[in-house]
């Protein structure tokens, strides 16, 4: 092993993070020099960290809230924290995120500390505005929102069309609920490939390079590695991810049987999911 000497505190956070034993642990943070997010890659190279997911959200109580106004041309999704769920589900902790929601739908720079610091007086716990998304529609389209699993998990949503009368129908309305449901079911990173960051796509892929057996050809492994990118972008991408309720259409196939259907040309501009305490990556 490295004479690096290794710290305790960052051994017990990869082992946090990734599920993995001790001695993995501290072998990974000795191979890379105590680099914490490659030795978190290294383990996932050697099949060792089994909850990669998981282990990136940190652990913190809260709500998601959403706030819709203006005829569901705007809507905002905001993470509300506190030290315990029993706040959480306290009924002056609820108003507080509902209030928050419906400020920062009206104007996404408004001022909430002051129902911050009531809201702390009345509550006697620490209480932070952890992050907000807003979306507004421009021109013919809508905006819906999910609040799932006691508010543990939220999205917003951005749905396009060429016609108002579109956005009226049940079908279109039945349409945006199907693809929030979607969305908080199965976590997508982005709409589409295009739009997944360049950092994100790298490290996935220098992850599954260290997948593969020593020996073979770099083409062969590029195939390979090509193979495994297409299966993290029909996972990460709401566009190419499978329908829930019905797994043999993809969702872009879904949005063209909608859209023939409606005689309209739909489409996803966005989408926001929040998990209550998950890890911000800017």
């Amino acid at each position: 092993m490295s004479e690096l000497v290794i710290d305790a505190q960052l051994v017990k956070t990869l082992r946090e993070k990734t599920n993995a034993g001790l001695m993995d642990c501290k072998r990974a943070l000795a191979e890379v020099k105590g680099d914490l997010e490659a030795a978190i890659d290294l383990l996932r190279k050697k099949g060792a960290a089994s909850a990669a997911k998981k282990a990136d959200r940190e652990a913190k109580e809260g709500v998601i809230a959403q706030a819709i106004v203006h005829n569901g041309k705007v809507g905002v999704l905001v993470e509300v924290n506190c030290e315990t769920d029993f706040v959480a589900k306290n009924d002056a902790f609820k108003a507080l995120t509902d209030a928050v929601a419906s400020k920062l739908a009206e104007n996404d720079s408004a001022d909430v500390e002051a129902e911050r610091v009531e809201a702390v007086q009345k509550l006697g716990e620490n209480i932070r505005i952890r992050r907000h998304a807003r979306l507004e529609v421009q021109g013919s389209g809508a905006v819906s929102s999910y609040i799932h699993t006691g508010g543990k998990v939220g999205v917003l949503l951005e749905v396009l069309a060429a016609h108002d009368a579109t956005v009226q129908s049940e079908d279109f309305k039945q349409l945006m609920r199907d693809l929030t449901l979607q969305i908080a079911a199965a976590n997508p990173v982005c709409v589409t490939r295009d739009s997944i960051p360049a950092v994100l796509a790298e490290r996935e892929r220098e992850v599954y390079r260290g997948q593969v057996p020593p020996g073979k050809p770099a083409n062969i492994v590029e195939q390979i590695v090509e193979g495994k990118m297409g299966k993290f972008y029909s996972n990460s991408c709401l566009l190419e991810q499978a329908f829930i309720k019905n797994p043999d259409l993809t969702i872009t196939q879904l949005l063209a049987e909608k859209s023939k259907a409606l005689g309209d040309t739909i489409s996803v501009r966005a989408f926001v999911r929040f998990m209550v305490g998950e890890e911000v990556i800017a």
